[in-house]
């Protein structure tokens, strides 16, 4: 079943687009622009090759487990070109290499075997669980592989095929992600499809495709559920977040400042589940300030090829003007900067890792995604005053709590609107979780069982405990 050399991922007639390097700001190589009508013929090879894959389930495992040996394997040739058009440090591009094997892994170890169903009727009722068919993956800049693997990690082990389009920003590890699993997977259960718009609108409401899983901003997010719509298409939607961290009076702030500081700034604060607001306490507010404008001058700015790097640039143009909007908007509602909160004078898109005090509440910064290194904190009187702020946001994907009682901060964290919630940490996610937000932050779950069972339907077989006798 596996194949021994990688596959060539499919070209196109020719047209191409650039890829940019973040960190100098030019183009460093180009990418196939498949068309939107090139899709019926892949999806049509998807549906092919779900006949076979569907099949067996002990096969299945086997060629994901060894689509983990491959992908680690390549780490040498992945990790650099991740680094090369997404920007984070290459230490970085290495971990989400390494994640995106243990994915693999773990679901290929997953068995969705049948259930019975005891209702006290002389029938014995079983579910057995199916796949869905080709389903389709859209996926975002800032984790390009991690994500990516996130969804065809537990649509693969669950039986289904998958056509997968990375962010036109970085498409390249993903391709070459895509070539090294064609060598353990059969052609036509993976691939992926690179391009600019409208490919990811038609991918979404292909009618031949069963599921749509995306990852991204909540307008695009709305965008493909309509465009899915139209095919009764299910759809999982990861849409983001604006995570509070409430730090408690009795926190020590010398303790948590650096874990917070990183809880917000890791990848150049472009994790949809990063720190990007926090609450702390009137008393302590001056040391956190302090302690996190302390982290952010310390921490070292450049490419992420550097060895020494700690913070990449920001990913993309279209971002970085995003990041520089909202600081200025900040700065004019009466914010004050005590670190970074410019954009530093060299080629590429670095922006200073920028620790804002004295924020209006109805800042955009603070209601809205900034999504980048720019780290908004406020003051609060009562702890009941944090929460409502906390909670006051149309997103509900993370949040978090500070403090040396833990009993009394996991109080607090049951009272925060999120799909999870952190003490004393943030943003670290286990395989065996369910990752789910509420209000904007998505639909659906990934991660875990349920990431697979998303994947899946239910098939219900009944017969009779004993067979009828015949009549005469």
């Amino acid at each position: 079943m596996p194949t021994s050399r990688p596959r060539r991922p499919p070209e196109t007639d020719g047209e191409r687009f650039a890829v940019i390097d973040p960190a100098t700001g030019e183009a460093f190589d180009e990418a196939p622009d498949q068309q939107p009508d090139a899709l019926d013929a892949v999806i049509d090879r998807a549906h092919e090759a779900w006949r076979g894959w569907r099949a067996d389930p002990a096969t299945r495992a086997t060629a994901l487990r060894a689509a983990a040996d491959a992908v680690e394997a390549a780490g040498a040739d992945l990790a650099p070109l991740l680094t090369r058009e997404q920007g984070k440090p290459l230490a970085e591009s290495y971990a989400e290499i390494a994640r995106t094997a243990a994915r693999l892994r773990y679901f290929a170890e997953l068995d969705p075997g049948p259930q019975p169903i005891a209702d006290g009727r002389p029938v014995r009722s079983e579910v057995r669980w199916r796949p869905l068919g080709p389903v389709a993956a859209i996926v975002p800049w800032n984790f390009p592989l991690q994500l990516a693997a996130a969804k065809f990690a537990p649509a693969l082990a669950a039986g289904n095929t998958m056509v997968l389009k990375p962010s036109p920003f970085t498409p390249l590890a993903t391709r070459l992600l895509g070539s090294v699993l064609s060598t353990a997977l059969p052609e036509g259960v993976l691939t992926v499809v690179t391009g600019r718009e409208p490919l990811g609108a038609r991918l979404a409401s292909h009618p031949g495709i069963r599921h749509v899983t995306f990852t991204g901003s909540v307008p695009t997010g709305r965008a493909v559920a309509a465009g899915a719509a139209a095919s009764l298409t299910r759809v999982t939607l990861e849409l983001g977040g604006n995570d509070a961290a409430i730090v408690l009076d009795d926190a020590d702030v010398e303790r948590i400042a650096e874990r917070l500081f990183w809880a917000a700034f890791r990848n150049c604060g472009q994790v949809c589940m990063a720190v990007k607001r926090v609450y702390a306490p009137a008393r302590l507010y001056p040391h956190v300030v302090e302690a996190l404008a302390r982290c952010a001058k310390a921490a070292v700015v450049g490419a992420g090829l550097d060895p020494g790097t700690q913070l990449g640039p920001v990913n993309n143009a279209p971002q970085l003007a995003r990041v520089e909007r909202y600081t200025a908007r900040a700065l004019a509602d009466g914010a004050r900067v005590v670190a970074g909160g410019h954009r530093l004078d060299r080629p590429g898109y670095f922006f200073a890792p920028t620790i804002l005090a004295d924020v209006p509440s109805d800042s955009p910064v603070v209601t809205e995604e900034q999504f980048g290194p720019v780290l908004p904190v406020l003051p609060y009187r009562t702890v009941d005053e944090a929460v409502e702020a906390a909670n006051d946001t149309g997103f509900g994907l993370g949040g978090s709590v500070w403090g040396t009682d833990l009993d009394r901060a996991e109080a607090v964290a049951d009272l925060l609107e999120c799909g999870t919630a952190w003490i004393n940490h943030h943003a670290e996610l286990s395989l065996a979780q369910p990752f789910a937000g509420i209000k904007d932050s998505g639909v659906g779950v990934a991660g875990g069982p349920w990431g697979l069972y998303g994947n899946l339907r239910p098939f219900v077989v009944h017969r009779p405990e004993e067979a009828r006798p015949t009549e005469a």
